[in-house]
């Protein structure tokens, strides 16, 4: 077990257990499960864990995000629940057919990106040493014996990707994963691809001579048992292997059931394999062939309509895609155009948006004065820079709103840009600055890497000015400048802001203040509509409802006084302020004051949280004794 085994319980309790488990994959920041019930989760707990940024729920999965150290609490989590992570009911998905086939690509792709990226990066190296030799700094060119033992390495997992697909989509589609590799191996195979069908046939009855035979209108250059054969270039393919394996764990799951189990180990992959992979060469692949080539032309007829529109668009709501998952249905064009053209442009417009986003969370670490949220600020930055915006997205940008709306104009405009140079990339894999590699051609051509750096620097540039000058942080207040004996107070006082019968925390009907999920503190029942300043400092927040009202004193600590429950349906009705936010106030001004018997004739309690909600920052939060307690009474005492 880990070092997060206290987080991969809580995780995997407030999915609803590991009997509410189907399967557990992992990316690059989220945890994926698919759950048997998915109302069996606890959201808002979840939500409110330490060590989870949030959680969303797209493309059939339950996904916890929760940052760059996914890996090591998918580990703890596995150990947690008993699971292995794989499962044949992982290609079950509810919802709509959409859903399920972005579930089915994700699934596939997650579990080998981190070793794409590395590939990527290794081919970007090797191109970047190519152009440097041609600037003379030294002796590097595409014959030379360094440059071909780099090119192994990184070309590698693009050569045999239906292998690593087979492996994969095996998994994920419950087929005996060693008999996913055989069929992706086979399609790598060099005597059945297309164009060494076409080359033996040439050979023997000349170069002139036409295909004997044909399917789905394709020429074919020979039979099986009669069946003309469409051979297509499955090397380097990556969508027909996903559906052969789909394929073939139809028929282990069919073998399975009518071949004795004493001799399933051996008979089963037999007649997978005699089954699956001639029906995948003749109908199948070539099927599916036709179809991705379709799509890809669809894209590559839009670039050519107006590539400024495409890249626009793609780099405005790419962010977006991130966040449901739904890039997915993109991804794995482009990689299917590098992997068999060489080149792709279908993800050009998207290379500046995880810049544009890092730059935005750059600009916000200049303006909150929340410690708390601007401490999170550098690590996302970090992430971000190598191409993993999760963090910024979930934990800062997203729950602003404007700022996270100022990263998509960034990142539109990054796209425009890229687009109307035609930057193409000649490799994929590399994330974020590691990015600017993959547009170096083979030869050594730089253009593209210069012209994507510049990108990077308008992404930056749009996305960090639009944020400071037009965002402000209203929810927390101006710089204040702390009093000389700041460093002396180890203790800070909270008189009552109420009159009323002061209770535990942990009656209040509400359960994310009664299990202290928002902060320590009290309930206090009122007596007297009236609240009042608990101490000197600022009013940070005022609702506009006016039910509920966040204060910081001179000295840092964050109160949030929350009158009511559910009054914020009210809309203000039977509450009245008289101070604004932004507005100094002194202990004992009066804040709010409300009709008690107006708000319970309206059907809602007055119950009153009174919630520190930095408590983290506190020692320890001892409170009143007191059953009775009258404003300016001590209600709480921080200990620092």
């Amino acid at each position: 077990m880990g070092k997060y085994e206290d987080l991969a319980k809580k995780i995997v309790d407030n999915v609803g257990g590991s009997d509410n488990i189907n399967s557990l994959t992992h990316c690059i920041t989220r945890l994926r499960f698919k759950l048997k019930d998915e109302n069996k989760a606890k959201d808002e707990v979840l939500k409110n864990t330490d060590g989870v940024v949030t959680v969303m729920k797209s493309g059939g999965q339950y996904q916890v995000v929760i940052g760059n150290h996914v890996p090591d609490v998918y580990a703890d989590v596995q150990s947690v629940a008993g699971i292995s992570g794989e499962s044949e009911d992982a290609a079950k998905s509810d919802g709509n057919i959409f859903n399920r086939l972005i579930d089915i690509l994700s699934g596939c792709f997650q579990p080998f990106l981190g070793a794409l990226a590395a590939a990527g990066m290794i081919k970007g190296l090797n191109a970047l040493l190519v152009f440097l030799g041609t600037l003379g700094w030294f002796n590097y060119t595409v014959t030379s014996g360094n440059y071909l033992m780099l090119n192994a390495i990184g070309d590698a997992i693009f050569m045999f990707m239906p292998v690593v697909l087979g492996f994969t989509a095996a998994k994920k589609f419950g087929l005996n994963p060693m008999v996913g590799i055989v069929v992706g191996a086979a399609m790598c195979y060099p005597t059945v691809q297309g164009t060494a069908l076409q080359a033996a046939f040439t050979e023997a009855a000349g170069a002139n001579a036409a295909a004997p035979y044909s399917l789905f209108g394709l020429p074919a250059y020979e039979r099986f048992f009669g069946i003309p054969w469409v051979g297509a270039n499955y090397t380097s393919s990556v969508v027909p292997v996903i559906f052969i394996i789909a394929f073939a764990a139809q028929i282990q799951k069919l073998a399975k059931k009518i071949i004795p189990t004493v001799v399933q180990n051996f008979v089963v992959p037999f007649l997978v394999l005699l089954i699956a992979l001639p029906i995948g060469f003749l109908v199948i692949g070539p099927v599916i062939s036709i179809l991705t080539d379709l799509l890809s032309a669809g894209f590559q007829a839009l670039m050519a309509f107006s590539p400024a529109l495409y890249g626009v668009v793609l780099g405005f709501f790419w962010q977006v895609l991130v966040i449901f998952g739904l890039h997915w249905s993109i991804v794995p064009l482009a990689i299917m155009q590098v992997t068999m053209n060489g080149s792709s442009m279908i993800l050009t417009g998207t290379f500046g948006a995880s810049f544009a986003q890092t730059a935005v969370v750059l600009a916000m670490y200049f303006k909150l004065k929340d410690k708390n949220l601007k401490a999170l600020c550098p690590p996302a930055i970090i992430s971000g820079l190598f191409g993993v915006t999760e963090p910024a997205i979930y934990g800062i940008t997203l729950p602003k709103k404007t700022p996270f709306v100022f990263s998509m104009i960034a990142g539109a405009v990054s796209g425009l840009f890229l687009m109307i140079n035609q930057v193409t990339a000649f490799t994929s894999g590399g994330l974020g600055i590691f990015g600017i590699f993959n547009y170096i051609s083979p030869d050594g051509n730089a253009r593209g890497m210069w012209i994507s750096l510049i990108a990077i620097g308008i992404a930056g540039v749009v996305g960090f000015g639009l944020t400071m000058a037009f965002w402000k942080d209203k929810t927390v207040v101006a710089d204040q400048e702390l009093p000389e004996n700041a460093a002396k107070i180890r203790k800070e006082v909270v008189t009552s802001p109420l009159e009323g019968q002061l209770m535990p925390l942990d009656t209040a009907s509400d359960q994310a203040f009664a299990q202290g999920i928002l902060g320590r503190g009290v309930v206090i029942h009122p007596t007297k509509g009236e609240v009042v300043a608990p101490f000197d400092g600022t009013v940070m927040t005022m609702f506009p409802t006016k039910h509920a009202i966040g204060l910081v004193s001179d000295h840092g600590m964050e109160l949030l006084i929350h009158i009511g429950m559910d009054t914020v349906q009210l809309n203000g009705n039977f509450f009245e302020n008289h101070v604004k936010q932004g507005d100094k106030v002194k202990r004992g001004d009066k804040l709010v004051s409300f009709d008690i018997q107006e708000i319970r004739n309206a059907g809602y309690s007055v119950e009153t949280p009174v919630i520190v909600t930095n408590s983290a920052d506190y020692l320890d939060i001892v409170e009143s004794d007191k059953k009775e307690i009258n404003d300016n009474d001590e209600l709480l005492t921080a200990v620092l």
